[in-house]
Formats: C-alpha cells, sequence, structure tokens
C-alpha cells in the first residue's frame, strides 16, 4: 500500500460506532433517501426494512424507496412496512427493459429526493440500522466528502457451517487486485464492491452507471476520478451475510467487474481496445459459457438534462 493509500486509510476510515444517529438526525441539513434494489427478496426486505423505518420515524431519513423487479412478495412487504414502492421497469419505461443492478439504480434517481442518497442491497441478512447512519455519518460532518462505501466481514456459509471469513470470492480474486495494479492510490478501499454506499446526489447525477453487476466498483472508480482519493470515505459496518454464488456463477459476475476496470483504463488511454464483446469460457463438457453484461453504460443524468 502507497504513502497515499495509507494517509486516507487514517483520515477517512470510520467506524460505525463513530456516528450518533440521534445527534446527526438533530444537526443534519441535508435531506435523505434510502433506496433499495430488489429482486425477489421477500426474506430479507422484511427484516431490513424493519431496521431502517425508524430512522425515518427518528428524522434522519426523509425517504426509503423499494425499486423492485420480483416475481414474489417483496413489493407487498415492504409497502406494508411502509416503503415508497416503484416497478424497476415503471422508471424511464421508455428505455425498454431493466438491463441491471446499476440500471435499476440509475433509474431509481428519478425518483429519490433526497440531496444524499444511501444504496442498500436488499438481501443482507443481520442487517442493523447502523449499515444507513453509518454511510450517512461522514457525509453529514465533512462537506468534503461525497461517495462513502461500506466495508465489512463476510463470514462463508457452506450447508450448514459458517466460516468467519471467506465469503467475498470475487473481491479478493479479481477486484482488489485489478484495483492495487491499476488505481494504488484506492489500494485501502476494503469493498469496493460494497452495494452499501451513500452518496451527494450532484456526485451521482455527473456519473455514467454500468448497468449490470460492474456499477459498484465503477462508481468508486468514476467518483475517484471526479473527487480524487480525499472526497471518498469508507465505513465498517461490522458483518455483511448473505446468500452465496455456487463457485461456477463467480464467472460472469468477475467479468462484469473485470470488463467495468477496463472500460476506464480504456477511457484513460490506459489500455488499448476494442474490449471483446462477451466472455466465453469453458462451463463443462462440450459447454461454452458466455456473459455479455455491462456492455451498456447509461449517461449521467445531468447530461441528459443539459441535452433537454
Amino acid at each position: 500500500m502507497n504513502l497515499r493509500a495509507r494517509a486516507w486509510q487514517h483520515s477517512r476510515s470510520f467506524t460505525h460506532g463513530c456516528f450518533d444517529p440521534q445527534r446527526l438526525a438533530a444537526e443534519r441539513e441535508l435531506s435523505v433517501s434510502v433506496c433499495l434494489p430488489a429482486r425477489s427478496d421477500e426474506r430479507t426486505i422484511g427484516p431490513i426494512l424493519e431496521a431502517v423505518m425508524p430512522l425515518r420515524e427518528m428524522g434522519l431519513v426523509d425517504q426509503v424507496v423499494v425499486v423492485d423487479d420480483s416475481t414474489d412478495e417483496t413489493a407487498a412487504i415492504a409497502r406494508g412496512l411502509g416503503a415508497e414502492v416503484h416497478a424497476q421497469a415503471a422508471l424511464w419505461p421508455q428505455l425498454g427493459p431493466v438491463l441491471g443492478k446499476g440500471d435499476a439504480m440509475w433509474r431509481a434517481l428519478s425518483a429519490l429526493r433526497g440531496e444524499l442518497i444511501c444504496f442498500l442491497d436488499a438481501d443482507s441478512e443481520r442487517f442493523g440500522a447502523h449499515y444507513v447512519y453509518g454511510l450517512l455519518g461522514p457525509l453529514l460532518r465533512d462537506s468534503d466528502v461525497s461517495l462513502v462505501k461500506g466495508c465489512y466481514r463476510r463470514p462463508l456459509r457452506l450447508g450448514g457451517l459458517t466460516f468467519p471469513d471467506g465469503g467475498g470470492r470475487v473481491t479478493e480474486l479479481t477486484a482488489r487486485p485489478l484495483i492495487n495494479l491499476f488505481y494504488p492510490d484506492l489500494a485501502a478501499i476494503e469493498q469496493p464492491l460494497a452495494g452499501e454506499v451513500a452518496a451527494r446526489r450532484e456526485l451521482l447525477e455527473r456519473l455514467p452507471f454500468v448497468t449490470g453487476y460492474g456499477v459498484d466498483i465503477a462508481l468508486l472508480l468514476d467518483a475517484y476520478q471526479v473527487l480524487g482519493l480525499d472526497g471518498l470515505a469508507q465505513v465498517d459496518l461490522d458483518v455483511r451475510q448473505n446468500a452465496h454464488q455456487p463457485l461456477h456463477d463467480l464467472g460472469p459476475m468477475a467479468h462484469a467487474v473485470l470488463r467495468a476496470v477496463a472500460a476506464r483504463l480504456e477511457r484513460d488511454g490506459r489500455l488499448n481496445g476494442p474490449l471483446p464483446a462477451e466472455l466465453a469460457a469453458p462451463a463443462g463438457p462440450g459447454e461454452l459459457m458466455t456473459a455479455c453484461e455491462d456492455a451498456a453504460e447509461r449517461p449521467p443524468l445531468a447530461t441528459l438534462r443539459a441535452a433537454a
């Protein structure tokens, strides 16, 4: 880790315990929206919202939104707990089918009213309100910070066994090696793929959104380009537990991360393109696994407003 990364780690890394939600609510001057992109998360959406909704009653959060693309009872559960629910496909419907998580987040900006926006994954277990106030804390306390990433320990659950670490396989085997190699100033970012992120609306509207799984690392790299290192922060949220993908399914996810990073290296003149249109890799005897997720990016909303 270089000296700049170490200095940033010392000055811009926090624990959620650094922030008191009551005090943040009493002192805040900016409006806050919390958004959960959801896809058939009926098992986890209820406990998450049961932790988030009291923050609205406390006065820390103004708006709680679920943007939903589910075939189960996720939307009904969210509405029953008081969240504002929007079908993903009903936001910017003229664009056609929703192309993945990043597209859902980008479309959600049209329904979010807050000056600060906190995105949360809807499949988290062992969720607590500290996820929200921890992420908001640096933004509310320091006007120089514009994007905050969550970090945490990732237990690995295999059958009936749970190991204390080892759950972030794509993070450790793809995302962090790429960052350490090409963006060494960001080497202290512990969870570059974290879906728990809070940012100023003004920043989010200046950034493109990769449409699929690569959105989280792409937003980090694009925010770094716009803000520099001192505009970023991270907050330790303790533990994040979620269901784990089989190893075979991690290839397309790693490809999406690699493609998002490579596209930015190409854009910055550090990689000669064009990039391959899709991933192709052996999937088994006589089979070929292909993936072309993240081929599209949604443009910064600010440019659309300017063009209109």
